[in-house]
């Protein structure tokens, strides 16, 4: 009888064991603060020029669901100044007020993305030419950080500034960095634990040199860059390993060799043989089972970068014919939500990095 009851006790013991390291796992992205996973998705757009990605909060529901599911712990997301202050003086939170709800209460973190210009402050009514004048803008970034103050504590000035399409006209980072400058010092008036960084370089090593040139250094606290590589040409990892490595000793050359790298785009398309859709910028579209494969080297390589402390793939749900190109199929699920491949290799990488840094 003695002995049944050991066995019994053993048996007990065993179930709450594993019932233990069951609810550690499902919860691990979000209870590890050093958790590197993150996703670039456009959770604000609802609109008829994104054939309305996201046009209620079941669809919200759903990417969410699916982020945490696979592992993501922080989601980088537009905060349109367009939509923020349709009018000068106006503001109207209450739709960024469901999107931040619904990722919170899913215990994922946000990188707010504080872009573009607003048709009214703008010299040309468009949303790529920025106002010569910062303080419409600074104004527009301050009051979204302090409506957020205690819930986004990361923030990202523009998106892309060393980019034609996103900045007009280009002069070399020097307006940019002007206006990066002015965000940093009105935001940290805000909110002291906001954490700024620069808006996503995307032009390699030269827009890094410039960001410093132009005396940005004291002016974000996390570096910010975009890369992307074409994953059917050969030895294109070397390339994805290296730039980083680059990245930061101009950091270090700068006395900026405390501040942590952030890759918060990088990806390639996915896209199923037979669809009927143009190439991407860097050539051949690659199929999902070959973007699944990319995303396992790009993870694989760039979590040995003890610099890089935040990957986000680009992109984490498929767009619908909005770039016309391979771009739409950037996601790791469908536009019907369904699971890529990718999807299961990102999970995956997020399960082989859990359990490395559960021994460290």
């Amino acid at each position: 009888m003695a002995t049944k009851k050991l066995i019994f006790r053993a048996l007990c013991l065993v179930g709450i064991f594993l019932f233990f390291i069951s609810a550690v796992e499902s919860k691990e992205g979000e209870s590890m603060p050093n958790n590197p996973f993150g996703a670039l998705e456009f959770l604000s757009w609802d609109h008829d020029w994104n054939s309305y990605k996201y046009p209620s909060e079941e669809e919200l529901e759903k990417a969410v669901f699916l982020m945490k599911e696979a592992g993501v712990s922080i989601v980088r997301m537009d905060f349109l100044w367009r939509d923020i202050e349709p009018e000068e003086g106006v503001f109207d939170f209450s739709k960024y007020d469901t999107i931040v709800e619904v990722v919170t209460r899913n215990n994922l973190q946000i990188l707010g993305l504080l872009n573009y210009c607003v048709e009214w402050a703008s010299p040309c009514g468009q949303w790529n030419y920025p106002s010569g004048d910062n303080c419409a803008f600074v104004n527009y970034a301050c009051k979204t950080i302090e409506h957020y103050k205690g819930k986004i504590k990361y923030w990202e000035v523009w998106n892309e500034p060393d980019s034609s399409t996103y900045w007009q006209p280009q002069d070399g980072l020097k307006g940019y960095c002007s206006l990066l400058k002015e965000v940093y010092l009105a935001a940290k008036e805000v909110d002291p634990e906001c954490i700024i960084l620069n808006g996503g370089l995307a032009n390699g090593l030269a827009s890094v040199n410039k960001l410093y040139d132009n005396g940005a250094k004291d002016y974000f606290d996390i570096l910010n860059i975009h890369f992307f590589e074409n994953p059917l040409n050969p030895n294109t990892i070397k390339a994805v390993a290296a730039y980083p490595r680059l990245a930061y000793k101009v950091m270090s050359r700068n006395g900026d060799s405390h501040k942590k790298i952030w890759i918060t785009e990088i990806g390639c398309p996915g896209v199923k043989p037979g669809t009927d859709t143009k190439k991407w910028w860097m050539g051949k579209n690659p199929t999902e089972k070959q973007q699944a494969k990319w995303l396992t080297d790009v993870y694989t390589v760039l979590l040995k970068d003890k610099n890089v402390e935040k990957i986000f793939w680009a992109f984490f749900r498929d767009c619908h014919e909005h770039w016309g190109t391979g771009v739409d199929y950037f996601g790791i699920v469908r536009w019907d939500f369904s699971k890529k491949p990718a999807y299961t290799s990102y999970l995956k990488c997020f399960k082989e990095w859990g359990k490395s840094a559960s021994h460290k």
